[in-house]
């Protein structure tokens, strides 16, 4: 028996196949998902611009922490709950697999309703402290009022996408994704332009998007390949709840930090821009700009990071080592070689790249340019620290996982966004990203360096060398 469950491990195209082609199998449909989303988010950032004005970005701006700190909520349920199904499927318990799906959906609806009536209740506040200014208020405030009605679709959507992908559906995971998104550009052009709703349109378009992704995940559920799912495995199992929280924490904490980053680095931004020649609406408008460029960026870093999830926790649980290692590093080449095109992109075109978003005023394009070329001048190794994040979330190493997730956020952002704008005004605020950038890389370097040392043992202790 144990001959047989053997071999049909080793069968299994997760342990043998080829790495470049398969981890390109499950990154692929990830990234063009997750681009096809950074197009629709930065197209409704060019509507907005032209539509409404430089208040609008300044507006998405400071709801966009609101956004993160959802996706951190998904990422915490839908990657832990996906690391844990496949390590489950490798290790050949099916039985335990489905119970980690029906906990973790129950923990969605959950989260869905905790991220809703917070955010209905606490409007107004959540918004002050995202750096809203009197100028921005009621246009941040009215697209808030519409987007949380997407948000709890867009919590179970992103998580739906891990889990499809760790069930071996990558193509549905991006046709989930890639039909939400288009949905929204559509909707932006005929809401703002046709039927000239401002802002109110593109929150409109927002939501809509989101319910359909939301629906193609939910239809989902009746086609699981590994598992025969039933609405009654839907229910709260303390242990597995914990199980998937401990794998998906890391990406959490890293989401939930991120939040604060971006409510720091608004506030620091208007701060430091009423006391510069740009202004404070300026300042965060731009901000809001490049969060959405940034996606772009996280849409390879993310995705070659799921598309090696399934690979690095099925061989993780089936104990090959070696494949690990080699998964690890695929992705992270890959990784490198996307974050130096983007590198180039920004330091020669950011005028140009500033000029699809707004006409703006010469204070605008003068800013943004400043802000593409200093504040993300490190961006030739963005991919590395996710990349790394995500990896030792999924083999189980959740304590790197969580330091390393924080570090670059937490223990560097953070602090320099505060110290660096006493020193050098507004222009502090964009030293700190790239200083920051490059501490959390030295970190993924030391971090990875142990584990691989750590992995050559194991691989000479179970006779498997790397």
């Amino acid at each position: 028996m144990k001959a047989a469950h053997d071999s049909q491990i080793t069968r299994n195209p997760l342990y043998s196949a080829p790495l470049m082609p398969l981890i390109a199998k499950y990154a692929v449909p990830s990234i063009v998902s997750m681009l096809v989303s950074a197009a629709y988010n930065i197209t409704d950032q060019a509507f907005i611009g032209h539509v409404v004005g430089l208040v609008g970005n300044a507006a998405t701006s400071a709801a966009f922490p609101v956004v993160t700190l959802t996706t951190a909520f998904a990422l915490l349920i839908g990657n832990g709950m996906a690391a844990a199904y496949t390590m489950a499927i490798g290790a050949g318990k099916r039985g335990e697999a489905a119970h980690i799906v029906g906990t973790g959906t129950f923990m969605l609806a959950l989260a869905g309703v905790l991220v809703f009536t917070t955010i209905v209740g606490l409007k107004q506040p959540i918004l002050i402290l995202c750096g809203a200014t009197k100028t921005v208020m009621p246009t941040a405030s009215l697209y808030l009022k519409y987007t949380a009605f997407g948000l709890p679709m867009l919590l179970f959507a992103n998580a739906g996408a891990s889990l499809m992908r760790a069930d071996g559906s990558p193509n549905a995971a991006m046709a989930a994704s890639v039909s939400g998104a288009v949905l929204n550009v559509v909707l932006d052009a005929v809401f703002m332009f046709g039927l000239h709703l401002g802002i109110r349109g593109a929150a409109l378009a927002t939501v809509i998007g989101q319910g359909v992704s939301f629906l193609c995940c939910l239809f989902y559920y009746p086609r699981f390949k590994c598992i025969r799912f039933k609405l009654s495995s839907v229910a709260y199992r303390p242990e597995t709840a914990a199980q998937i929280a401990k794998l998906g924490t890391a990406n959490f904490i890293n989401h939930i930090i991120m939040a604060l980053v971006n409510i720091v680095l608004n506030n620091q931004l208007t701060r430091y821009g009423a006391l510069s020649p740009y202004g404070s609406d300026i300042p965060l408008a731009v901000a809001g700009v490049v969060a959405k460029l940034n996606v772009i960026l996280a849409a390879f870093a993310v995705g070659l990071a799921q598309g090696c999830q399934p690979v690095v926790s099925f061989n993780m649980g089936a104990q090959n080592y070696p494949r690990v290692k080699g998964a690890y590093l695929t992705a992270v080449r890959a990784a490198v070689i996307v974050s130096i095109i983007a590198f180039a992109v920004f330091q020669i075109f950011p005028r140009q790249i500033a000029g699809l978003f707004s006409t703006g005023s010469a204070a605008y394009f003068d800013f943004a340019e400043k802000y593409l070329r200093i504040y993300m001048f490190m961006i030739f190794v963005y991919g590395v620290q996710p990349m790394t994040v995500n990896y030792l979330a999924n083999i189980g190493c959740v304590a790197k996982g969580i330091t390393l997730s924080v570090a670059r956020q937490g223990f560097f952002l953070i602090p320099l966004l505060v110290f660096l704008p006493r020193l050098l005004g507004i222009d502090g605020v964009l030293f700190a990203g790239p200083a920051a950038d490059a501490l959390a890389f030295a970190l993924s370097v030391v971090l990875m360096r142990k584990n691989f040392r750590e992995l050559d043992q194991m691989a000479a202790e179970s006779g498997k060398t790397l």
